[in-house]
């Protein structure tokens, strides 16, 4: 979470945010740089950005299209400040140092031109307009043109492109599902997290879901790790979260049988590992989460964790999915 006094000065949209982060990781690289070999700067930029100054749906709330393409800079400015602050603090040997993005993979619901230029949008402001400034050092041609009614892009400064792309050792990938979409007037004229893109509407797919009503689609992760694997000079590749929230509760027997769960976690792993036999540098796999706890917005209403936890107790509980889990890394270790 940013500060409240920064945010108060401006929060990300502001650009000295991005140099006070840059202070905070050379504080941190400075304390624990002797022990801590794994580093992520940033983690979701695109919920920070797009969902916190644009939709105005998490933390802060704003509802500002330029302020949301603002923030997404800074956010990636901040990561290429922190990356220097790391490299000068961090001691342990080989350290991996990165960043860790939620990139969805985007359908474009109908054949029309139209409706695949609305994939084209939400794919550029999904995934590429992070992905390229951090491995090529470049935004996205198409995307400029999209926010021209908004940004001349005077916010981008001599150099700032090489800070962002700093090299890294790793780059994390959270997933979770696709992005469905097509073209409609006015769908997203509105408080929005397309900003630049005001006829985009995301449809709900058929098929399975979680309890948060988000769409169970592990190949999706397929092909997250495989494009940017192929499309990207990328490092070494992890999933840093992958799961899905259902409404747990402890049984009379004083077990949490979350059978879905446990469903949704196997298919992903079996996804993940058709990613490396792709030929993808995947290097590990985190389950998201361990524990039941606070999630952005929805607070502690979505159950995420393979642990019950009994929010009025504290008592933790640990899920079939976690017993699951733990079996299957015994598994793996044999």
């Amino acid at each position: 979470a940013l500060p409240q006094e920064l945010e108060d000065a401006g929060g990300w949209p502001h650009r000295d945010t991005a140099m006070r982060f840059g202070d905070y990781a050379e504080i941190v690289g400075s304390a624990l740089g002797d022990r801590v070999a794994c580093w992520s700067t940033i983690n979701e930029p695109w919920c920070s950005a797009m969902l916190g100054y644009g939709s105005g749906v998490h933390a802060p709330g704003r509802t500002e299209p330029l302020a949301a393409v603002e923030a997404a800079h800074h956010l990636l400015l901040g990561h290429g400040v922190a990356i220097d602050a790391l490299r000068a603090t961090v001691t342990t040997p080989e350290p991996e140092l990165g960043l860790t993005l939620n990139p969805y993979p985007v359908v474009a619901v109908g054949d029309r031109e139209e409706d695949h230029d609305a994939a084209r949008r939400v794919d550029g402001i999904a995934n590429r307009i992070w992905y390229d400034p951090v491995l090529r050092g470049r935004y996205p041609d198409d995307v400029v043109d999209d926010w021209a009614s908004l940004t001349d892009m005077s916010h981008v400064r001599d150099g700032d492109l090489r800070q962002i792309a700093r090299p890294i050792d790793a780059l994390g990938l959270n997933y979770y599902r696709r992005h469905h979409v097509r073209h409609s007037p006015g769908a997203s004229a509105g408080p929005s997290t397309w900003p630049g893109s005001p006829d985009v509407e995301e449809i709900d797919p058929s098929g399975p879901s979680t309890d948060l009503g988000w769409a169970i689609e592990p190949d999706g992760l397929v092909e997250v790790l495989v494009d940017v694997a192929r499309e990207y000079d990328a490092p070494a590749l992890y999933v840093h979260e992958n799961g899905a929230a259902f409404d747990d509760a402890v049984g009379a027997d004083g077990t949490v049988d979350d059978g879905r769960r446990v469903d949704f976690l196997a298919a992903h792993v079996d996804a993940a590992a058709a990613a490396i036999a792709k030929g993808v540098d995947l290097r590990g796999y985190f389950a998201w989460s361990l524990l039941d706890n606070f999630e952005w917005a929805e607070g502690y209403l979505q159950r995420f964790g393979i642990v019950h936890v009994d929010y009025d107790t504290q008592v933790r509980t640990p899920k079939r999915s976690a017993l699951w889990y733990r079996d299957l890394i015994e598994g793996l270790r044999r």
